[in-house]
């Protein structure tokens, strides 16, 4: 009997230090512990699921990517068609009828015809026009007596200007036989009437000016003397 109790006083013990160690275990693995591992065991999660959504955002990456080169392109596209024309507000210098300020002028004093001024004139560097009306418009001052009529001599139409081809027009500041006349220092060319940039030129010496006249523009500049017929 005493060899059963004994026993049985054995296992008795073993079980109280079971639970001693399972109560232990519980103390030591507390429901903070429990909160600890789930939070730990949460990053890891999303973590996961922002690599997945990473992996599934890339088809649209690639897609704002492939855009944005489209977009360099056109950009580029648009950049060389404003070069070729006159976005920078230059002209592009090809086909266009010549401005009074896309040439430059000289004069000379000469003596034919009783004496006459040469006007030659030539396109700016990187410039290619074209001389569409064949007579410039000439005037002394600003007065209507001032201004040369045109006497129809020569031409060429139109006469293209680049680098050095030259172009001249003849004129002769008075055509009166009388004592009559006006002095002047410069006289004003351009190569349409509504031109808005004239030019003014110094003449070789002051003229004295009776209803003036201008020839055509010419590549010649034999044509170029104006003479009244």
């Amino acid at each position: 009997m005493r060899s059963h109790l004994a026993a049985r006083s054995t296992r008795l013990v073993l079980a109280a230090a079971a639970v001693t160690a399972l109560a232990a275990t519980a103390t030591a693995c507390g429901p903070e512990d429990i909160e600890d591992a789930g939070s730990s065991a949460a990053p890891s999660a999303v973590a996961s699921a922002g690599s997945d959504n990473s992996s599934g955002d890339s088809p649209s990456t690639a897609g704002s990517n492939a855009g944005g080169s489209t977009d360099k392109k056109t950009d580029s596209g648009a950049k060389t068609g404003s070069g070729s024309g006159s976005g920078d507000g230059k002209k592009s210098g090809y086909g266009q009828s010549c401005g009074t300020n896309d040439l430059e002028f000289t004069v000379t004093s000469e003596s034919q015809a009783g004496g006459y001024y040469l006007v030659t004139a030539k396109a700016k560097s990187g410039i290619t026009c074209y001389l569409d009306t064949n007579t410039p418009t000439v005037s002394f001052g600003s007065g209507a007596d001032g201004v040369a009529s045109p006497v129809g001599q020569g031409g060429e139409d139109p006469i293209k200007l680049t680098g050095s081809a030259v172009a001249y027009t003849g004129i002769s500041p008075k055509t009166t036989n009388t004592d009559d006349g006006k002095e002047f220092e410069n006289v004003i060319i351009a190569t349409t009437e509504d031109d808005p940039n004239p030019a003014e030129l110094k003449l070789p010496e002051p003229a004295n000016v009776d209803k003036p006249i201008v020839t055509n523009w010419a590549t010649n500049r034999a044509e170029a003397i104006p003479v009244i017929v």
